[in-house]
């Protein structure tokens, strides 16, 4: 700790010496409110110096305090990542049961992300931090199955995401995280099953999410995939009221009947049958509507839509 926090000069420790610990915390804090950010640490260095040897619930509570308060002040004040990412690995080491080190094994998951790509080391802290069975705790769970897909480690967050789902059943955060289930079953050969599984949950069980329509899209893409042009239809008919992006629905929609159009050997007969001059049949009652239809428009703007 010595060498994350500043020296202090011996006059100041002298001085310091009159007063409790709770009032250098309170000058530090005072300090960092009014952004001077080097007086509030050697306010902090005195602080944990005045509770050193004071290992009693009282004095590790001050020093937790300390440590974490000097590691915000150098991370959130001065973005020296380097020094708070030691001070708050000095916090986490000296008092590992108290409050602020809950938060403290968030913080270092974000810098170890966000300043040195170490994902797994990110993911160790946020399950540090889990381990405490924080409030947050969905959150935190979400945080690791993110993790673990940008580290394309697709069948572990598919693992993490359906613990979540388990652990937190009333969660707001289930819906993301079946939809990145989903988006990782995906990636996987063999999983395509799991992935329309996923998907589907999302839409039938969150029809009020942002993310439904959005699930019902991929599950399209994924019955294409697959061969299941009718269900694809179904699937981005359904999304296509809600989804944020309708050219985008109704450009797959269009794409995949034109494909029908020249694969099947009736549509193919047909085609053949209008060139001569005959009437369209009547489309059966089963049948997946128009993009146009879908959104609410007439049989007649439909026909349009296909320039009929």
């Amino acid at each position: 700790m010595r060498a994350a926090l500043l020296l202090v000069p011996l006059g100041a420790l002298v001085l310091g010496c009159t007063r409790s610990p709770e009032e250098h915390l309170v000058s530090a804090r005072d300090a960092v409110f009014e952004h001077r950010p080097q007086t509030a640490l050697r306010e902090y260095r005195l602080a944990l110096d005045a509770v050193e040897k004071d290992n009693s619930p009282s004095g590790l509570a001050l020093r937790a305090a300390a440590l974490r308060g000097a590691a915000d002040t150098y991370y959130l004040e001065l973005r020296d990542v380097a020094k708070a990412v030691g001070v708050y690995r000095e916090l986490v080491a000296q008092v590992p049961e108290a409050p602020e080190t809950q938060e403290a094994h968030v913080l270092l998951a974000n810098i170890l992300h966000e300043h040195y790509h170490d994902l797994r080391g990110a993911i160790a802290e946020l399950t540090a931090a889990l381990a405490r069975k924080p409030a947050r705790a969905p959150d935190l769970a979400y945080e690791v199955c993110k993790l673990y897909f940008e580290l394309a480690d697709y069948q572990q967050c598919t693992i993490e995401a359906e613990k979540l789902v388990l652990a937190f059943p009333t969660s707001p955060r289930v819906p993301d995280a079946l939809f990145l289930a989903g988006q990782a079953y995906a990636m996987q050969e063999g999983m395509h099953a799991q992935a329309e599984r996923a998907f589907q949950a999302v839409a039938e069980r969150f029809p009020a999410s942002e993310l439904a329509p959005h699930a019902l899209f991929e599950l399209g893409k994924l019955r294409a995939e697959g061969g299941d042009a009718p269900g694809a239809i179904n699937a981005w008919v359904a999304a296509l009221p809600h989804h944020p992006d309708p050219k985008l629905v109704q450009a797959a929609i269009a794409r995949t009947r034109e494909r029908i159009a020249q694969t099947t050997p009736a549509a193919m007969g047909q085609a053949a049958a209008f060139a001569k001059g005959e009437s369209a049949p009547r489309r059966r009652g089963n049948q997946a509507k128009t993009s146009v239809e879908a959104a609410g428009g007439t049989a007649a703007e439909a026909a349009k839509e296909h320039g009929d």
